[in-house]
């Protein structure tokens, strides 16, 4: 080694490597605070992806759109829903009726408004049954295991082969029509799928270890539920949530088109397509625009669930 360090000019002395024989380049004024990534919550970072999202954004804008529409706008144009003009029959979209006139004379852009309430009303309120049920359900099934697991299974089994519009119609027949019974029947068997959905995922989240650790340190259930099942199944569960109110809407419509839906005088979206149709030929606006927000608002509920369903899935984050 003397050897070599003699051949090259370099004494043993200059042979020792000091800190000071030596410049950092380009790390000027840094720290390794500043170099990391800045950390953020789980739900800050799924809003940061979420916005990233355009068309989720379009969904989320449209559907502010029409909610504000559905309540302000019988008070921008002035129009009571119900009342009758028989000098303003069948009238096209102009200035003063916005979206025309019925077979009675009525303001059909505020009727469009009210019914639109009452849809998506019965679509929050059934989804809303569906979550608690289905969720709740499906954590026990898949916590408890055994008999209790089986036999949840069974009754989910034997209410999803029940006939949906034969429990419908006999529901109605039995209780009624009025805007509970519509909603019961609706959700008397929706929260099926969202239980079996429940279920899986509890059944792969409670052989974790970090849910066996909370078990093995005394943690009761209602803590394992609330603290760890829940939270890892929430995602899933608000896709499914988003998902699952354009369906009830479409369903209220469709019930209401064939006449099982509300009843006069109240107002839906699929109560007014159902009129609007008898007179499609002469006045097609009047079936026009309640198919149109109908379309819209499904369109941006579709929209946001897919914005959510990857803005919630871990596999996507970067």
């Amino acid at each position: 080694m003397d050897t070599v360090n003699n051949e090259v000019g370099i004494s043993a002395d200059d042979a020792v490597l000091t800190d000071d024989m030596f410049e950092r380049i380009g790390t000027k004024g840094l720290s390794s605070e500043k170099i990391q990534k800045p950390s953020i919550t789980y739900w800050a970072d799924v809003w940061r992806r979420f916005r990233e999202n355009k068309l989720a954004i379009l969904g989320l804008i449209m559907l502010i759109v029409v909610i504000a529409t559905l309540y302000l706008g019988p008070k921008i144009s002035g129009k009571d829903y119900q009342y009758i003009d028989a000098s303003q029959k069948n009238l096209k979209p102009n200035s003063e009726y916005w979206f025309g006139t019925d077979d009675m004379g009525r303001d059909l852009f505020s009727r469009v408004c009210v019914g639109g309430r009452v849809s998506i009303l019965i679509g929050l309120l059934c989804t809303l049954v569906m979550f608690v049920i289905g969720s709740l359900l499906g954590i026990i099934a898949g916590l408890k295991g055994g008999w209790v697991d089986n036999l949840i299974m069974r009754i989910c089994e034997f209410i999803g082969n029940l006939p949906y519009l034969i429990i419908v119609i006999i529901l109605t027949l039995v209780m009624g029509r009025s805007l509970f019974s519509l909603i019961f029947a609706m959700s008397i068997t929706s929260w099926i799928g969202t239980t079996r959905m429940v279920r899986g995922q509890v059944l792969q989240i409670k052989e974790q270890d970090y849910v066996q650790a909370a078990v093995a340190l005394g943690a009761n259930m209602n803590r394992i539920i609330i603290k760890h099942l829940l939270p890892n199944v929430l995602g899933i569960i608000m896709v499914d949530i988003t998902m699952s109110v354009p369906g009830f809407i479409f369903g209220e419509a469709f019930l209401s088109y064939i006449g099982l839906g509300v009843r006069p005088p109240e107002v839906s979206w699929g109560a007014l397509a159902s009129a609007g149709q008898q007179s499609l030929m002469f006045y097609p606006h009047q079936l026009f625009f309640p198919c149109l927000m109908i379309v819209i608002t499904t369109l941006s509920f579709h929209l946001i669930g897919d914005g959510l369903s990857d803005a919630l899935d871990p596999k996507l984050r970067e």
